[in-house]
Order: C-alpha cells, then sequence, then structure tokens
C-alpha cells in the first residue's frame, strides 16, 4: 500500500520574491512548510546571493514547471569591473585584478555583441553535470575543470546606469540554460579588463513578473487566512502558450483513464485540455486523436 502523502492537497503557483542568501531549494522548503502543501517545487534555480522571482508550483502545477524552466527570463545585474573572483560573483575568491576601466561607449559599442545565438561557457560554479557530478562540487574539490561552451540566446541586452567607474548596471532578456555570471564575466573580457557580478535580480519569469511577485514574509502573514488568500495562482498560469481545448465530461473521464477520443478538425500539436474551468491535463493531438500526456489529479 503506498504511504499516505502529508500535507493538504494545494494546486497552484506561488509567485515568491526571493531574498538574497537563500538557496531556491530553501525557498520552495520554506513555502511548503508555510501552506502544509504536500508536495511542492520550483521553477528556474536562482544563485543563492541573486534575489527575485522565483515560481514556486504547489500540488499538480509541479506537472506544468518544464514550461516555465523553458520560458524567457529577465534579470536586471550589476558588473564590478576590475576584480575577476572565482564563483564569478561577489561570493568568491578573488583571483586576478586589472586597472582598465570601461567607458559608457566602450560598454555600448560590445552589447551587440553579446546580443542574439552567442556560445557561452558557463561559470565553473554551476549545477551544470560534469561525469554525473555537479560542476559546483567538483570546482570545491579543487579538480580543474574546462566547461564546453554551449550556444544560448541573448534577446536583448541594454545598459541601464553607471554608477560610479567601478560598476554597470544592465537588463538582460534571455532564453534558457544563459548564465548571467557568464555574461558580465565575458563583457568584461571583451572589454579588455576583469569582473564579476555584485547584484543579480531576477524581474520576469515566463508569466511571472516582480510588480506581482510576494515575499516569503508576506506570505506568512497573508497564509494565516488561507480561504482569503488571493496570490495562489492557477495551474494554467504556466501554460500560456499551449492552447487550451474544449471537451465534454465523458471525454474528460476517459483521458483521465488514459484513453485517447477523438477530436475532429483540430490540427496536431499540444493543449491543455479544459472540463469547463477545470484542467483535465496537458494532451497531444495527432491526426483528429487526441492523446493524454500529463493528467492532472485533483
Amino acid at each position: 500500500m503506498a504511504r499516505k502523502r502529508r500535507g493538504i492537497p494545494i494546486h497552484g503557483w506561488l509567485n515568491i520574491d526571493k531574498d538574497a542568501g537563500l538557496s531556491s531549494a530553501h525557498v520552495v522548503a520554506r513555502v511548503k512548510r508555510l501552506t502544509n502543501a504536500q508536495k511542492a517545487g520550483h521553477a528556474g534555480t536562482l544563485d543563492p546571493f541573486a534575489t527575485g522571482i522565483l515560481p514556486v508550483a504547489l500540488g499538480e502545477a509541479t506537472k506544468t514547471a518544464g514550461y516555465i524552466v523553458d520560458d524567457t527570463k529577465e534579470y536586471r545585474f550589476t558588473v564590478r569591473w576590475g576584480e575577476a573572483r572565482n564563483t564569478d560573483d561577489i561570493e568568491g575568491e578573488v583571483t586576478e585584478t586589472s586597472d582598465s576601466r570601461p567607458t559608457r561607449e566602450d560598454i555600448l559599442n560590445i552589447l551587440p555583441h553579446f546580443t542574439g545565438t552567442i556560445q557561452q561557457r558557463p561559470p565553473i560554479y554551476s549545477a551544470i553535470l560534469i561525469n554525473g557530478k555537479r560542476a559546483y562540487k567538483l570546482a570545491r574539490e579543487g579538480e580543474h575543470l574546462d566547461m564546453p561552451e554551449r550556444e544560448v540566446h541573448i534577446y536583448a541586452l541594454k545598459l541601464v546606469d553607471i554608477p560610479d567607474i567601478d560598476h554597470a548596471i544592465l537588463e538582460v532578456t534571455c532564453g534558457k540554460g544563459t548564465y548571467i555570471r557568464a555574461l558580465g564575466r565575458d563583457m568584461a573580457l571583451k572589454l579588455g579588463t576583469v569582473a564579476h557580478l555584485s547584484a543579480l535580480r531576477r524581474i520576469r519569469v515566463g508569466p511571472f513578473s516582480e510588480a506581482d511577485a510576494i515575499s516569503l514574509d508576506k506570505l506568512a502573514k497573508l497564509w494565516q487566512c488561507p480561504a482569503e488568500f488571493e496570490d495562489l495562482l492557477p495551474i494554467t498560469t504556466a501554460l500560456d502558450d499551449i492552447p487550451a481545448l474544449a471537451v465534454t465530461e465523458p471525454q474528460a473521464q476517459r483521458l483521465r483513464h488514459g484513453n485517447d477520443v477523438a477530436v475532429p478538425d483540430q490540427a496536431d500539436g499540444m493543449v491543455c485540455a479544459m472540463d469547463g474551468n477545470t484542467p483535465v491535463g496537458l494532451a497531444r493531438i495527432e491526426a483528429e486523436r487526441l492523446y493524454p500526456v500529463r493528467i492532472f489529479n485533483f
């Protein structure tokens, strides 16, 4: 007999504004404690020193997390020129210094070089698997790592401010797998200097923006009256780009039992099957048949 899951069934998304100093896993654990949810997970790791948007999925919403991980993201970050660190951020050890500082014109001139599809070498302190082990663990053990380059996409990159000669604030819109720490590092090398990130804030992840985010402290206060809580977003929040397809109640029951149903005149592709206002699950249309892919269990 399967062991009954602890907690209460809660299904939906929370748009959490993460504080600096917390790991993504720590945020999920605290959300789970505060809400007493049976199941929780996050969509897209955020470095401990970083702040900003960390979408947290509860219950059946975890089945849609992959769509958020693959979505575009926006960051605001501060580059500290003249000082390289082994983690490429403020938490690492200084490995190199430089007296060279870029001008505003210098920075503006290189932005096109880092826009579009580019090759990027991830930081050695990252969660990428190298021979089955996390890169950051190997780096902490003193192992020399030659991180392979990979292709990432930068949709937009702009200079926001230059508060002083040592710092520049920028904003970037990027695709999956982009490391902003590596972006700051590589920009500095292109400018003939070295750098690390002194601040990093994620301001958007797909449909989740900082304008609607709540802190863990605010969640703790508001969740004291769960019935009145209005910040739990529906499961379908992560499926903005997936078209909805209305199905009948008998069709919904067949899908829930793993069976396909006829959907005449429907084009092939992925859809979210809806029984009225209730999402049934993700399903795939092929040759006018609807096949269940991920069914939601409420």
